[in-house]
């Protein structure tokens, strides 16, 4: 007899428009993958979230919720937006550190990922349109806002489905 895992509570994810404008369901779908991911996170303690439950694979939900928040400052803050500011949880001698180097306090890693993800819902809301550009910094070529957001999804898709097998082995809990 097979046994029904237990499903994630408190879905608050908002249904992505079926219609409207591309800049609103590029949005939304990128909101919808960011709750998502918060989901996947929710309920477990602080030592679960930084479990490397998939071995060999290094990942961890802390882990992750590190490298989504280098990820939104680096492409909304510094390549769109041109701001001056530090890489999260980067370097060239340690550039593996936002899954390697664990320390530091779980609940504000969560803080600072919440922070750049308002921060870059505000950029794309300031933006005069999809095709305004930024510079890639690793080659000076032009980048679009719409790049940027379908790029986005992409790395939240990528990273939510490793975040499903982190979760399903951390406590047994699946669901989309």
């Amino acid at each position: 007899m097979r046994t029904t895992p237990p499903q994630l509570a408190g879905d608050t994810r908002r249904p992505t428009p079926a219609t409207g404008g591309e800049r609103e369901t590029l949005s939304a779908v990128l909101d919808w993958h960011r709750t998502t991911f918060a989901l996947k996170c929710a309920g477990l303690s602080p030592e679960q979230l930084s479990r490397q439950a998939v071995p060999p694979s290094g990942l961890s939900l802390h882990g992750l919720v590190r490298h989504l928040a280098g990820c939104e400052r680096w492409w909304f803050r510094i390549q769109f937006a041109g701001e001056e500011v530090p890489l999260l949880y980067y370097s060239d001698d340690d550039p593996d550190q936002d899954f390697t180097s664990l320390d530091g306090d779980v609940d504000e890693a969560f803080a600072v990922w919440r922070a750049e993800c308002e921060r870059s819902r505000q950029i794309v809301t300031s933006a005069t349109s999809l095709e305004e550009t930024g510079i890639r910094k690793r080659t000076g070529e032009p980048v679009s806002l719409r790049s940027i957001l379908v790029d986005m999804i992409a790395e939240y898709a990528r990273h939510n489905g490793h975040a499903d097998l982190l979760r399903e082995r951390l406590d047994g809990t699946t669901g989309r």
